[in-house]
C-alpha cells in the first residue's frame, strides 16, 4: 500500500513542473516539504566581480563571465546578478576576437549578454560593499543594482582578481582589506536580509581574508583558492596543456576558478552540495605539479556544506539526469603560472612571437623591463625598511614571519592602512605585485613600530620613485 502511495506521488510529481520525468525520491521529499516553494525557498542573488584591469590579467573578466553564464543557465535573472567589471578586455586592441571573451581553450564566448552594471572606475571598494548591504544612497555611478534580499534569500558572491594577506585587489582606488568586508558580512547578518550566504575568492592567499576573522553563527560559508599564505594559479596559459588557441598570449582562467564552474556545468546542482563541490575542487586544484599547487579552504558555517549548489547557482535542466562522480573529470592543467607572473608570461609571450623590430617587439620588451624594475624596487624597498626598522639581521626575520593558523594577519588594520599609505607616498603604488608584502607592513605594525618611525624608514629607503606605469599613483593609494 505505502509502495503505491509512492508510485502516485512521484507520478504525480512528474506533471508538475511540466516535464514528463520521474522524480527521484529525494527530489519528491523536497517537493512535500515546500522545497520546490519559491516564496519558501526565497530569491537566488548573486554579486560577481573581476578586480583587475590591463589584457593581462584576461582570466579575471573571463572567471567573472563564465560565472554570469553559468548563473543564467540555472535560471537567475538578470535582476538579481549584479556584475563589477573594468570592461577593458573584450574590445582591447589586444584581443585575437574583437567583442568576445572565452574561459577555456575551446571555451563559447561568455562575454555575450553580461550585465555591465559597475566598471571602469565605478570597479571600486565602496561601490561593491554598498551593493552587498543593498545601499544604494553610497553608490558612485553604475547601474544602481543592489543586492535587496529578503530573509528567505540566499546571497551567492564570487571574486576573482589578484590578493595578498589580508586585502584584495580592485582596479581602481584602494584595495579591499579584509576587515572592512568581515564587516559589511556582519551588519548584513545583522540585518536579517539572507537566509544563507556563500563566499568563493579566486586570489593569492585568498584564506588570509577569513583566517582568524570569520565567525561562525553568521550562516556565511565560503572557499577561497588558497590558504593564507600561498599563492594561486592562472590555467590555460600558453605553454599550458591543455593550451590555449596560439593567437591567445595570455592565461584565460584561474586554476581554482575554473574547477568549480567546470564541475557545476558537469552536475546536476540539485544532487551535488556545496561539500560535495569544494572536495572536488580541492583535490583538482592540488592535482597539479608539487611547486604549482594551492590548498582551497572553507571557512564559516560548515553546516551550509549539505546544501545543495542548486540553492545558490540554480540548476540547469539539462542536466537533470546526470550522476554525480565523486572525482573532477574536468583535464587537469599541466603547467599553470603563478597568478603573479602572468603578467610576465603575457609580455615574454608577446615579445616571442612578435616580428623582428616591429613596434610590438618594442612595446612587449618596455613592459618586460618596467615589470620586472617595478618588482625589484618594490622587494628592495620594503627590505631596505624592515632593516632600517629592526637592524641587518632582524628586519628579514621580523618581514616573513607568519602568524599562527587561526590567528588574523594583523592585531590593528588602521595601523595597516596606514602604514601602506606612508610607504607608497615614499615609494610609489605597491600595485597588483607588491600586494604580496602586506604580510611584512602587517608584521611591522604588529612590532609595535610608530608612525613616525616608518614614515622616516620609507622616505630614508626610497629616495626616488621609478616613473613607470607600475609605480603611479594615478589611481590613488592602496588603502
Amino acid at each position: 500500500m505505502i509502495g503505491a502511495v509512492l508510485i502516485i506521488g512521484l507520478s504525480i510529481l512528474a506533471g508538475v513542473d511540466g516535464r514528463d520525468v520521474l522524480k527521484l525520491p529525494w527530489e519528491a521529499s523536497k517537493f512535500f516539504s515546500g522545497g520546490y516553494d519559491d516564496d519558501a525557498m526565497g530569491t537566488r542573488w548573486a554579486v560577481l566581480l573581476a578586480g583587475s584591469r590591463g589584457y593581462w590579467n584576461y582570466r579575471h573578466q573571463a572567471d567573472v563571465c563564465h560565472a554570469y553564464q553559468l548563473l543564467k543557465k540555472g535560471g537567475l535573472k538578470d535582476e538579481n546578478i549584479i556584475v563589477f567589471m573594468y570592461d577593458d578586455i573584450a574590445h582591447n586592441y589586444e584581443n585575437p576576437r574583437p567583442g568576445i571573451i572565452i574561459n577555456s581553450p575551446n571555451g563559447e564566448d561568455v562575454y555575450k549578454g553580461v550585465p555591465k552594471d559597475y566598471t571602469g572606475h565605478h570597479v571600486t571598494v565602496n561601490n561593491f560593499l554598498a551593493v552587498i548591504l543593498g545601499n544604494k544612497a553610497a553608490l558612485t555611478g553604475g547601474s544602481g543594482k543592489v543586492v535587496e534580499s529578503g530573509p528567505n534569500d540566499h546571497i551567492f558572491i564570487f571574486y576573482s582578481d589578484h590578493g595578498g594577506p589580508g586585502v584584495l585587489g580592485m582596479p581602481s582606488g584602494p584595495y579591499l582589506y579584509a576587515d572592512d568586508l568581515i564587516d559589511v558580512l556582519k551588519r548584513k547578518h545583522a540585518s536579517t536580509t539572507f537566509k544563507s550566504l556563500v563566499f568563493y575568492i579566486e586570489a593569492c592567499e585568498s584564506g588570509s581574508i577569513f583566517e582568524g576573522l570569520l565567525p561562525e553563527g553568521l550562516n556565511i560559508y565560503a572557499t577561497t583558492a588558497s590558504n593564507a599564505e600561498e599563492d594561486s594559479w592562472g590555467t590555460y596559459c600558453p605553454g599550458d596543456y591543455p593550451s590555449p588557441p596560439p593567437e591567445y598570449q595570455t592565461c584565460l582562467g584561474d586554476l581554482y576558478a575554473v574547477s568549480w564552474m567546470e564541475d557545476s556545468e558537469k552536475h546536476n546542482l540539485q544532487a551535488e552540495t556545496l561539500g560535495m563541490q569544494y572536495e572536488l575542487v580541492k583535490r583538482r586544484t592540488a592535482n597539479s605539479f608539487s611547486y604549482a599547487s594551492s590548498h582551497v579552504m572553507q571557512y564559516g558555517d560548515l553546516k551550509l556544506r549539505d546544501d545543495p549548489l542548486s540553492l545558490y547557482l540554480g540548476t540547469n535542466p539539462a542536466n537533470d539526469n546526470y550522476t554525480f562522480l565523486d572525482e573532477n573529470s574536468s583535464m587537469l592543467s599541466s603547467k599553470p603560472v603563478n597568478q603573479r607572473d602572468a603578467d610576465l608570461l603575457h609580455f615574454w609571450d608577446k615579445f616571442l612571437k612578435a616580428p623582428q623590430a616591429s613596434d610590438r617587439k618594442l612595446e612587449a620588451q618596455k613592459q618586460l623591463t618596467e615589470a620586472m624594475s617595478h618588482r625589484m624596487h618594490i622587494d628592495n624597498s620594503i627590505a631596505l625598511v624592515g632593516k632600517l626598522l629592526f637592524g641587518i639581521e632582524k628586519g628579514p626575520e621580523v618581514l616573513t614571519r607568519v602568524r599562527p593558523t587561526g590567528e588574523p594577519l594583523v592585531e590593528d588594520w588602521n595601523c595597516l592602512k596606514s602604514f601602506v599609505r606612508t610607504f607608497e607616498t615614499h615609494c610609489g603604488s605597491l600595485s597588483q605585485y607588491g600586494m604580496k608584502h602586506m604580510c611584512a607592513i602587517a608584521n611591522i605594525c604588529n612590532a609595535g613600530i610608530k608612525m613616525d618611525q616608518m614614515a622616516k624608514a620609507s622616505a630614508q629607503a626610497c629616495v626616488s620613485i621609478p616613473s613607470n606605469s607600475w609605480s603611479s599613483l594615478d589611481e590613488g593609494f592602496s588603502a
